[in-house]
């Protein structure tokens, strides 16, 4: 098994998908690059290098390169998926999907629904999401729980690179809609993937971590602060159970609330808004299904219901910290 990048996994996925099944389509802003410009070809690889490589072997055929226009590739992307081809489109940041979330949601998501389950819809969005990268509130929000409230989507959340690998196979082959989400700042992480083809079903959740004392429910990079927390407070007596759904759409619910009625204790941790987030819906799960097992009030460590600011001090302040989530688990292990 060797070391890869996050980004490199995703690369890797790509290509084999590519390699395996030629009805695999990618598009999107510059991932194909160096048309009509002087120097090298696939120059640029998608605005985050995820592509690079890629067309040069597939060809401008099956790599396209499209005009800033999300309302025009994303329903070309959904269209081609509703005609037989398995299209992977790449919406730089999810932030934009205010001008193509009709394609997404009224479309792509009910056809299969709205035409009795003779439809297929094999359509992949890649998106970028979260904060830390300075880009102000436009670039940098969490909004998987926007796409994750609309049935007949599904939404895959790798936590790392080996996760990224085989949920974004998993979701090319998948015949309905999927939007992949990737945090902005875990493209340079890196951990063991294996070299060869693999998938990871939607909504089976990963314990990263297992204990008795709290359950620490964590979405994307999230997880990876909660698990240090987990690792530091370890050291302290305090034992954590830290779950990664890995996908919100599908939901692997029955894991969650198994670990809340072992430990009695959840703290969920969750970079969005915390009105109608991921962090509420895990806490209202709880509290409606598993009431009786908690032994302490429920905490939820989310960024405030403000915008994201463009201050550095301001967003390092505004992101939930390892530091935080410490605090929440303390608290509720003195209740």
């Amino acid at each position: 098994m060797s070391k890869k990048s996050y980004r490199e996994a995703i690369n890797e996925a790509l290509r084999q998908e590519m390699a395996r099944d030629p009805r695999v389509i990618l598009m999107g802003e510059d991932v194909a690059g160096g048309m009509g410009a002087p120097g090298e070809d696939d120059a640029w690889g998608g605005p985050f290098g995820l592509t690079k490589g890629i067309m040069p072997i597939f060809g401008r055929d099956r790599v396209l390169d499209t005009p800033i226009t999300e309302s025009a590739f994303i329903g070309a992307a959904v269209g081609a998926a509703a005609t037989g081809l398995r299209p992977v489109a790449e919406l730089m940041f999810v932030d934009f999907f205010g001008v193509c979330f009709d394609q997404i949601f009224n479309q792509a998501a009910k056809f299969r629904y709205m035409f009795g389950g003779k439809a297929v819809t094999p359509l992949v969005v890649m998106t970028m999401y979260g904060a830390g990268l300075r880009k102000a509130a436009q670039h940098s929000q969490c909004l998987y729980s926007v796409f994750t409230h609309v049935p007949g989507l599904k939404v895959a959340l790798p936590s790392n690179p080996y996760d990224a690998k085989g949920l974004l196979a998993q979701a090319i082959r998948d015949d309905d809609p999927v939007v992949f989400f990737q945090h902005n700042l875990l493209h340079d992480e890196e951990g063991e993937v294996p070299d060869e083809s693999y998938t990871i079903p939607f909504g089976e959740a990963n314990l990263t971590r297992e204990g008795d004392d709290v359950t620490i429910v964590a979405f994307g990079r999230m997880v990876g602060f909660a698990n240090q927390v987990a690792d530091k407070l370890e050291r302290d007596g305090i034992s954590c159970t830290v779950v990664d759904p890995r996908t919100t759409s599908p939901l692997d619910a029955d894991t969650i609330l198994e670990c809340i009625e072992e430990t009695g204790r959840l703290v969920v941790v969750d970079e969005a808004h915390p009105r109608c987030s991921m962090a509420s819906d895990i806490a209202g799960l709880a509290a409606q299904n598993v009431f009786k097992a908690l032994k302490a009030p429920i905490q939820m460590v989310t960024a405030p219901h403000a915008p994201v600011p463009f201050s550095p001090d301001l967003e390092d302040l505004y992101i939930p910290s390892p530091d935080k989530i410490e605090a929440a688990v303390r608290r509720t292990m003195a209740n």
